[in-house]
């Protein structure tokens, strides 16, 4: 199996805490932290209501690692734009939520961000078959979206095999690089064979945030990480 050359550890920061998101944006990247992930929500599309791009311009001051936004809102164009200007690197939306996919990552990538398209866990992954010359970045859900804390869903591992040779066929073919995430219940203790089964970009709110040691829980991902690419 073909895998991404490294990996990177998102935090959400869904579970931070939203009096001192700043400094907590500062201290999850200087416990080795690799993106900061900025879920999107709208009490719409999900049952729960979030931020909006005002939040994403605080936060850019702080760190220069990409912030990684994933839109849980609908319709999803109108804030493209005003997300790229707050400072969004990577902007990922659901499938369901546009009328027309492909140009909505147009979109995204005329805005000058990588575009991810994100897939529930009963979405089925036949969208991205019909828009790889415009992906980055593809999102697959291993809980239901909407609220952090929940447990990860078993099936979302065939799934990312799925996607995995979905991915690797498209490069094989020379196309361009396309990042595999995982978000939802991502933990120490699952994410080595999450790891094994193909992704290569790993989002984990409580499971970080929740704890005191930052840098101990993203140590100890990576070591379950690296384990699991050497099996």
């Amino acid at each position: 199996m073909s895998q991404a050359s490294s990996t990177r550890i998102a935090p959400s920061i869904l579970s931070a805490d939203f009096a001192r998101l700043g400094e907590e944006v500062r201290n999850v990247i200087a416990a080795g932290a690799d993106w900061v992930h900025c879920d999107v929500m709208d009490n719409h599309f999900v049952p729960n209501l979030t931020f909006g791009p005002m939040v994403c311009a605080a936060l850019r001051p702080h760190t220069t690692a990409p912030i990684d936004v994933h839109l849980m809102v609908e319709p999803v164009d109108a804030l493209i734009p005003e997300f790229a200007k707050a400072g969004a690197n990577y902007i990922s939306f659901h499938p369901e939520a546009s009328r027309h996919v492909d140009r909505t990552l147009s979109l995204i990538r005329d805005h000058g961000c990588k575009a991810g398209l994100v897939f529930n866990p009963a979405t089925p992954l036949d969208w991205m078959d019909h828009v790889m010359d415009k992906l980055d970045l593809v999102l697959l859900m291993s809980v239901n979206p909407g609220f952090g804390g929940q447990a990860f869903i078993p099936s979302a591992l065939d799934k990312l095999r799925q996607a995995r040779a979905r991915i690797d066929a498209w490069t094989a073919q020379g196309g361009q690089p396309i990042l595999l995430q995982i978000d939802g219940g991502v933990k120490v203790d699952n994410i080595g064979a999450i790891r094994a089964a193909g992704a290569d970009t790993f989002v984990a709110g409580s499971a970080i945030f929740g704890q005191p040691d930052y840098a101990q829980v993203i140590s100890d991902m990576r070591a379950q990480i690296a384990q699991a690419e050497q099996a």
